[in-house]
């Protein structure tokens, strides 16, 4: 046998692109208002309640309510990414690097369009006419990490008490029940769920968590696995939002879109690059509770 034959040896490679984990674009994004936004500075304008007056007179004079109107702003934000395919390693790869490069930016800002809402959930949202007037998130729509129940014990994760609170909250600032609630939780959080008695109580064909090893709904809520969300700068304490739908607005100004050709200021390198312009407000404070847990 010839010991040149080594020379015939085709060394082969598996053609495919496999991806590291990370969060594969936007979790967050179907559970929020959605609304395209044209400017930099966009207003979405609000009226507020207002009470009757009873008739206790005849020909009375006609009373003249006024109707309160407020406006939150919502600010866009421009994210974008590149990254170049040498001329060179296209000669040498068995495959074609550049659709995956593009799907891996589509992930990228995927990841940064969450963060902007998370972000929102609890920060500063502009009101007033011109949209100067800072509203912070109150106090009073947190749920402390070590809230209990009367008579029950102390735990710092999240809770069945929690959870009731949470919905008391919502429902008792008149959010409409037929309106979606939704709450975003790390997986620190579902195990905590899971190691619940009353929620391995459940037996029903919609809901089995031991089996499935997730709960996706329970108390109204549906629960959304994210482990971006904010903790707090101190204690490291995972601050939980919780929401009703119309609680919370993203506003597309432009949607994820890839651009892939020749860099001439780089030997004609491959250039794929992909950019996205979107901004979030909280809609209303009492839309949104944040439930802290000790993880």
């Amino acid at each position: 046998m010839s010991n040149q034959i080594t020379t015939a040896f085709v060394q082969q490679y598996k053609a495919n692109v496999e991806f590291l984990l990370q969060q594969k674009g936007s979790i967050m994004r179907p559970y929020v208002r959605n609304e395209t936004q044209n400017a930099e500075f966009q207003f979405y304008d609000r009226i507020g309640a207002t009470a009757a007056v009873e008739v206790l007179t005849r020909h009375a004079d006609t009373p003249l309510i006024e109707t309160p109107h407020d406006r939150r702003r919502c600010h866009l934000r421009d994210f974008d990414w590149a990254d170049l395919i040498d001329r060179k390693d296209r000669i040498r790869l068995l495959i074609d690097p550049t659709s995956p490069y593009a799907q891996n930016a589509a992930f990228a800002l995927g990841r940064s369009l969450d963060d902007v809402i998370i972000e929102n959930m609890f920060g500063t949202a502009y009101t007033g006419k011109t949209g100067s007037t800072s509203t912070a998130f109150p106090a009073g729509q947190q749920i402390a990490v070590d809230y209990v129940e009367s008579g029950g014990a102390v735990d710092s994760g999240l809770t069945v008490p929690k959870l009731r609170n949470a919905r008391q909250k919502l429902i008792s600032a008149q959010n409409d029940k037929s309106e979606a609630r939704y709450i975003a939780i790390s997986a620190v959080q579902m195990t905590d769920l899971l190691a619940n008695s009353l929620i391995n109580d459940i037996d029903t064909s919609e809901i089995k968590a031991l089996v499935h090893g997730e709960v996706p709904f329970y108390m109204g809520f549906k629960f959304i696995e994210c482990e971006r969300l904010l903790t707090t700068p101190s204690t490291a304490h995972r601050r939980l939002p919780c929401w009703v739908h119309s609680g919370m607005l993203l506003a597309m100004g432009a949607e994820i879109q890839a651009e892939i050709g020749p860099r001439r200021d780089k030997r004609n390198s491959t250039q794929v690059y992909s950019a996205a312009s979107f901004g979030a407000v909280r809609m209303e404070e009492e839309k949104m509770i944040e439930i802290i847990c000790d993880e």
